[in-house]
Formats: structure tokens, sequence, C-alpha cells
């Protein structure tokens, strides 16, 4: 079986010296054993993490990365414009497209130090809305980038009927999302067909996209499809999607899910930017998962996360990377903290009276990811998924630095280079900061996005 030594890692009774972790067959952890000084190890590291889960992706975006800085026509550019400049865009990707975008999303995630991805997949259909003659083909190519790669993959297919709250219709740019619910049970009797081919560690889970997008009466019966997987849904992301909800539902997103839905651990809801206090902290008390992902609301202009807020009521989080615009684990948790304290003009703003801000931080997101991704992972000890990175500490942004320090200094004073070996499930897939496969995946993808346009 593998082994592992690594001259400091980060346990779950904290920071231990020369620790031997050995790798069983079935991906997960099999022994971890402190104070090995003399280990006949294959692989040897300087310091050992838990590799976290990235949380949140829509894998297609990555391929329009940089394409919408430009001011449309209209005075007030928002993410309402953004979205629709992001549906002409998708009207021209083909299953073979979404298969190498996804296979570089998913090599980009685990060259960051993630091990996992939770795919929140709502492009189900050809470009004129109809199925393909396999109802989850879309899926399935997600799912074959994974056999690419090797990141563990919670797969969630999303349940859109209508194009706001007040059911309308989908336009066209929407209507390759379209599911009625026995469209959309169909589709995941499919998916999890799929998913049987995949690894054991491969997760299935449910996301009705938002409240402006099902009616109420379809989340019950959304969330059974889960069987208790992960539960995902977009939440109070925009003020617009505020007033919509509002309007036709007579209470703030937030406020009507506390109060018409038993959101749960087994929930996961993404964004919730625009939260007042007695949101946060309800919201917090009932044990869902804040999945957030700053960089992409930084581009979007969401709104700034109340992070002080939730941690303060307990609340747990998970980190992804939406848009994938950029895929950076340090710079994900970095502009979460920025955030914080540019908002209240503060420093080491989610900083503990126990935890540095990075560790603090960092822990909270492999926590609360394993719980999003449904994934028995998030430690180093036995019988864990091996989903395991490895910092190098030799490098310049980590020298002289030991234990939490390293963490700050990796966050916030130097980026994912630092990041040298990534195992997913006992995968050794990632080597001296590369992916095995890196060369194989880039050429695909440029080959694979030569017949886009690229004008929007």
């Amino acid at each position: 079986m593998p082994k592992i030594h690594a001259e400091t890692a980060l346990l779950s009774d904290g920071w231990t010296e020369n620790v031997l972790v050995e790798l069983g067959d079935d991906g997960r952890i099999a022994t971890v054993t402190p104070n090995v000084t003399d280990a006949a190890a294959k692989t040897h590291v300087s310091c050992l993490l838990p590799a976290p889960v990235n949380a949140h992706s829509h894998a297609f975006q990555r391929a329009m990365a940089g394409l919408t800085e430009h001011r449309s026509d209209n005075p007030t550019d928002s993410f309402w414009t953004w979205r629709a400049l992001m549906y002409l865009f998708l009207d021209q990707l083909t299953p073979d497209h979404v298969e190498a975008i996804a296979a570089l999303v998913q090599m980009e995630m685990l060259e960051a130090g993630y091990a996992t991805n939770v795919e929140f997949h709502y492009l189900h259909h050809a470009p004129d809305g109809n199925t393909y003659d396999n109802r989850a083909e879309m899926a399935e190519r997600i799912m074959a980038a994974t056999e690419t790669t090797g990141i563990g993959l919670t797969m969630l297919p999303v349940h859109y009927q209508y194009g706001g709250c007040d059911r309308r219709p989908l336009v066209r740019g929407q209507c390759r999302f379209h599911n009625d619910l026995d469209s959309f049970t169909a589709l995941c009797d499919g998916v999890r067909d799929g998913l049987g081919n995949l690894p054991t560690d491969t997760v299935f889970g449910v996301a009705p996209h938002s409240l402006r997008a099902v009616s109420p009466d379809s989340l019950a019966l959304t969330r059974a499809l889960a069987n208790g997987g992960p539960f995902h849904m977009h939440l109070a992301e925009q003020r617009a999607e505020i007033e919509e909800v509002s309007h036709h539902l007579g209470a703030r997103p937030v406020e009507w899910i506390l109060h018409n839905f038993e959101a749960g651990t087994d929930c996961c809801f993404i964004h919730c930017t625009q939260m007042q206090p007695h949101e946060t902290s309800g919201l917090a008390a009932t044990g869902a998962i804040a999945g957030l992902c700053p960089i992409t609301e930084a581009s979007l202009g969401d709104g700034i996360f109340d992070g002080v807020g939730w941690f303060e009521a307990g609340g747990m989080i998970a980190i992804g990377s939406d848009s994938n615009i950029r895929i950076s684990l340090s710079e994900e948790l970095r502009s979460l903290e920025y955030s914080q304290r540019l908002r209240d003009r503060s420093r080491a703003a989610l900083a503990t009276s126990t935890a540095s801000t990075g560790r603090h931080i960092l822990d909270a997101m492999i926590a609360g990811g394993a719980r999003a991704a449904g994934r028995h992972t998030g430690q180093i000890a036995a019988g864990y998924w091996a989903d395991l990175m490895a910092l190098d500490t030799q490098l310049v942004s980590l020298a002289g630095r030991s234990k939490d320090q390293v963490i700050d200094s990796f966050i916030f004073a130097g980026d994912d280079h630092l990041v040298r070996d990534v195992w997913s499930a006992g995968r050794h897939l990632v080597t001296g900061g590369r992916h095995m496969n890196h060369d194989k995946i880039t050429s695909a993808y440029h080959a694979a996005l030569t017949s886009l346009r690229y004008d929007l």
C-alpha cells in the first residue's frame, strides 16, 4: 500500500511532526502514525493537509472566463447583463466541448489543492431545448472528464422549471436547462446509472436551481430524489432576486426558506450575499451550509457575505469556484477574508481567540465542504477518504514558517504554486504542482475550443 511521510501534518488533534500515512487499496486512509523518523515511504512531503472540496462549479463557464469585461449598452451593467452574455456563449456548446472544458476545470481544481468537484450541473439539452437521445448525455460528459482527471465527484443535476417566480416559460438560452418534474426524475435516473460506472467515492445529489426557477411545491419532491444525498440551491444572491421572490412569494428568499422549508444539514445554500442579520442567524441555526464563491461573487458584483455574523451564529461554510473565472483555493479564501475587512474596516476579521485567520477559514471550508459534498473526508485519520494536499515549505513564501503560519502565508502571502502534491481518494494526481495528464488535458481543451465564437 502507498505510504506518505510528512515532516509536519495537520491531524484532527493538531500539528504533528514526522507523520507516516498509509493509504488503503480502497482509497481510504488505512493508518496514521506520528513520530516516524525513518519512514520507508515512496512519497515524502514537507507539510500535509486535508484536501478540501470545491463545493460549487458550473464547469462550462470556464471557457468564457475573461470574455465579459466590457460594458454593455446598459449603463448599469450587472449580473443580469452578464447572464445574457453567458446564454449567448453556451448556445454553441456541444457535448464534446463540455467534456474538454470540464476536464480542464477539474485539472485546475486539483492543481489548486482541491480533491473533489461538486458540479452544479444545469446544461442538460441541445441548443434548441430538445433532449439528446441519451437524456443524461451532458452529465455523462462531466463524468467522462473525471475519468481523465481522477478528481472526486459529487454530481448535482439541476432542476430548472421556469424563467421566474411568475412561472414564465424559459427563453432561448435557458431552454437547455428545462425539465418538468417527470423529465427531471428521468434525468436523475440516468445520472445515477452513469455514476455507477465511476469509483466508489462518487456521490449523487440534487439541486433545484433557485426559488425563481423551481415552484415551491416542487422543492420537497426534488429533495426526495436525492435519497438523503446533498441538496444544493442558489439563494439570496442578487437584489433583483430578493425583490422578485418577495413580490411573488410574500417573503424574502431566506425568510421564505426558514418558514416554509425544513432546511437541515443536507442543505447547502449557495451565495447568501443578500441576507439580513435575522436571516443570517436563523439560517445558521438550521445546520445548513453557506456555499460561498468569493471570486465569482466579486466578479459579478453579488455583494458581500456576512462571514463575521455567520460564524458568530455557529454557521458552517463551503467554498466553490462557481463561474470558474479563476480557479484558486488560496485566492478564494483570501477574497473571503478581505471582503470582511473592507466592509468593516478591520483586520483579521475571521480569526478567533484560538485560531489565526487562515487556519480558521481553511478548517471551516474543509469541514463544511465535506458535508456539502456528502463525502467522508476532511481529516487525516483512518477510515476517511485519502483526500490530501501537500505544501512545499521550502519555497520562498513559506520560508521559516511553521504550523498555522504556513496556512496563513499560503493564503495571504502565497498562491497555489505552493501546492505540490494532491491525492483524491488515494489517487496521486498532482506531483510537483502538475497534474499527471496536464498536457493531454490542455491540448484537448485547445483543440475543442477552436470552433467556438468569442465575440460576445
